[in-house]
């Protein structure tokens, strides 16, 4: 809101005659209409006319009521808004592209106005783009800037997690707790032995008495009772930790998962797979290791330190004061890094992403890179990528290499201050060497807390970078949700567009205003030029996405009223990519349905026309296909896909080019079993090859977004239309390739 609030003031300020409850929409730009350069730039809509001002001088003043049309262009490296005014097509302004997502947007909203008499503002800033704090933009597909989060509320939420297994947590703390009160007693037990056994007066007779064996053997025997305890303490803190921490990591795991594929199409894709699956694994891993390893040993940390902090203080509190100078420089240091380790942790978790998504790709796609022969290539993008991680992991090893030795020497400058004075209390005979070594002894414990503590932060920051991107995210808006009422509707397959419209960005329509009707039972073939929307038309079927307006209804309910589990358990899909995972032919087949009888599996692949070739394998339905099914031909894999539909049993079966792969003869056997099939449920199919329709219920015809037309084959034909045209292309391609 306050850029438009900024810009309608500054109007009203410029050109009295504008009243700022007119103003519709006010937008920036900063790029020259023609020539180079940056200027300070705005456009203005009123109720009554739309103004171009630039640097606070008007430039073009057009009547609202002439404007017929607004338009959105993406230029190369900057954006164009133009309009068609009273017939004439004129440029409004021109702007980078950090403008792109706000003018597109707004131009959008424009055009709906022109269509119904309403606007409404989808960008008042970007601040669905950019941090309001700092004001850098979020890194694609979030809403959190890793610079600006705070921590703290992480914890909190961390431990509503980590609750079922609370006691497990808080057994691991007592033995934290038991841990480092054990850890003082050797300390005391050699201050005994010392004083009153090895340096005792007369020690030498008094070792022939039984009482003075017998003590002294206690108090070796107390020596080894502690240190077995210690390891027992030990051991069964790092059992109860491996519990906590390996449930703790499967349960987030699965939240982090579980999110992900609650999220849409639109929003996954705006992230790379290995950045995906860097969460879901490395930072669930990251955070495991810090609670395992990290948390109970800070709170032993803590307790020792204090412990003896208070042991020396009431020794002698002038020289613990001395000894514990430095922990608050130690302290300072950390704060005025903080941001800066930070930094240099995010930069290096996201080259480690960069390379696992390179790492990723060519191993989903080692055929193509070998069939182009680009192994070399792909070699040296991986070694290009983990090199740029090297370099961020070096940096920042190469900070903490230069920032522990001081830290480590302001720490040790109390042992200086010990050495002095211990030896000048021995000298001076005010201080047994049992006193001595107990002392020296706490103080060397102490500073192993103070060294620990000192790396603390840097395990933290590491761990804190994986867990904003966890809680990233585990927060993420789910675009396409289920209500709280949502149906579970039986469908019989009746299906409705009514003023759809749709654009997978905020600055243009794939789909426009699209009416119409599919019966159900009936076999509707989808047709069109490349990129006119067909797949898309499909895809908000499946509620893949949700339309930005009008509705699709089902049986006379919005899909959006229906539950996604209820709405897709009847929906089988053979899609244009053909995706098989790596299991056998019959687990890919019985996918679908992993409850189907063998009888019904085969029964759906004899349909599909994949029975023959089946049996033709080594292990017939127990062949493995291999990873995304590349064992297989194209066909093959198309008709397994095709196998996997039938077996759904769906009531609506959606086929994006679904015979696109088969030779005539294959096409043909499936073409005859879809017909049959398509008699008692409701089928969208678009199809490469027009003639494959020709049977067709109904056909339509999309055209630049909108429906150009609908009928049968032979309505179509007889129109001599965008369909004829096609038609009689695809036939003059199949003259000419004979």
């Amino acid at each position: 809101m306050g850029e438009r609030l900024a810009l309608t003031s500054r109007l009203c300020r410029i050109n009295s005659d504008v009243c700022a409850d007119d103003v519709i929409v006010a937008f920036a730009y900063d790029l020259p209409r023609e020539g180079y350069g940056t200027v300070d730039g705005f456009v203005a809509v009123t109720t009554d006319r739309v103004y171009v001002y630039e640097d606070d001088r008007l430039l073009a003043d057009y009547n609202a009521a002439d404007v017929t049309e607004y338009i959105f262009t993406n230029g190369v490296g900057c954006v164009f808004a133009e309009c068609v005014a009273d017939g004439v097509h004129v440029m409004l302004c021109r702007a980078s592209m950090s403008h792109k997502d706000t003018i597109s947007s707004i131009i959008w909203q424009l055009s709906r106005r022109l269509e119904r008499g309403t606007y409404s503002y989808a960008y008042e800033e970007d601040t669905d783009v950019k941090c309001p704090t700092c004001g850098r933009r979020y890194p694609p597909g979030s809403h959190v800037c890793p610079h600006c989060t705070a921590k703290k509320g992480y914890f909190k939420r961390i431990w509503e997690i980590a609750k079922p297994y609370k006691m497990f947590i808080f057994c691991s703390v007592l033995l934290y707790i038991v841990s480092a009160a054990l850890q003082l007693l050797p300390a005391y037990l050699n201050k005994i032995m010392i004083d009153d056994y090895i340096k005792a007066e007369g020690a030498l007779e008094l070792s022939k008495s039984a009482d003075f064996i017998i003590g002294f053997v206690g108090v070796v025997l107390s020596l080894l009772g502690v240190n077995i305890i210690t390891r027992a303490v030990g051991m069964l803190r790092g059992v109860t930790l491996i519990e906590a921490g390996t449930r703790m990591m499967v349960s987030l795991r699965s939240l982090v998962f579980g999110k992900i594929q609650q999220l849409s199409v639109a929003k996954i894709s705006k992230r790379t797979a290995g950045e995906l699956m860097n969460r879901v694994t490395d930072d669930t891993n990251q955070l495991q290791n810090f609670i395992m390893n990290d948390i109970g040993g800070f709170f032993e940390q803590i307790l020792i330190f204090f412990a003896v902090s208070i042991i020396i203080i009431r020794y002698d509190w002038r020289l613990a004061a001395l000894i514990l100078i430095p922990v608050p420089l130690v302290l300072v240091a950390n704060r005025l890094f903080h941001q800066y380790m930070h930094r240099i942790f995010h930069r290096q978790w996201v080259m480690n992403s960069r390379a696992n998504t390179i790492l990723h790709d060519i191993f989903s796609g080692i055929r193509v890179v070998k069939a182009f022969g680009m192994e070399r290539r792909e070699m040296e993008r991986y070694d290009k990528a983990t090199l740029d991680e090297c370099n961020a992991q070096i940096k920042a090893e190469t900070f903490f290499a230069k920032f522990s030795p001081p830290m480590s020497f302001l720490m040790g400058l109390g042992e200086f201050f010990l050495l002095f004075y211990v030896g000048t209390k021995i000298l001076n005979k005010e201080m047994t060497l049992g006193d001595m070594q107990l002392f020296t002894t706490y103080v060397s414990i102490i500073y192993g807390p103070l060294r620990w503590l000192s790396n603390f932060p840097r395990r933290y920051e590491r761990t804190m970078t994986s867990v904003v991107k966890i809680f990233d995210i585990i927060d993420e808006d789910v675009d396409v949700a289920d209500k709280d009422n949502a149906r579970e509707l039986d469908i019989v397959g009746k299906i409705e567009f009514e003023d759809v419209s749709f654009g997978y960005d905020s600055g243009s329509n794939v789909l426009h205003n699209i009416n119409l009707t599919v019966e159900p039972g009936d076999f509707v073939g989808i047709v069109g030029r490349s990129g006119v929307g067909k797949s898309t038309l499909i895809n908000l079927v499946m509620r893949l996405y949700d339309v930005d307006d009008g509705t699709i209804k089902i049986d006379g309910v919005d899909i959006r009223d229906i539950s996604q589990s209820s709405l897709r358990s009847q929906i089988g899909v053979v899609l244009q990519e053909t995706f098989l995972f790596s299991g056998t032919v019959y687990e890919n087949i019985a996918y679908a349905k992993p409850s189907a009888t063998r009888d019904e599996v085969l029964a759906a692949a004899k349909l599909a026309g994949a029975h023959s070739f089946i049996m033709k394998m080594p292990d017939a339905y127990n062949t493995r296909v291999g990873e995304r099914g590349h064992t297989l031909s194209g066909g093959e894999r198309q008709r397994i896909a095709i196998a996997r539909a039938l077996l759904h049993d769906p009531r609506i079966l959606i086929l994006d080019e679904a015979t696109a792969s088969l030779d005539t003869e294959t096409e043909k056997q499936i073409q005859d079993a879809l017909q049959i099939l398509s008699r008692n449920r409701t089928t969208l199919a678009i199809a490469h090859r027009l003639s494959t329709l020709r049977n067709a219920t109904k056909l339509i015809v999309l055209d630049k977004g909108t429906v150009a037309e609908v009928g049968t084959h032979d309505e179509l034909m007889r129109r001599r239309g965008i369909y004829y045209g096609l038609v009689m292309a695809q036939r003059q391609m199949s003259k000419m390739s004979r």
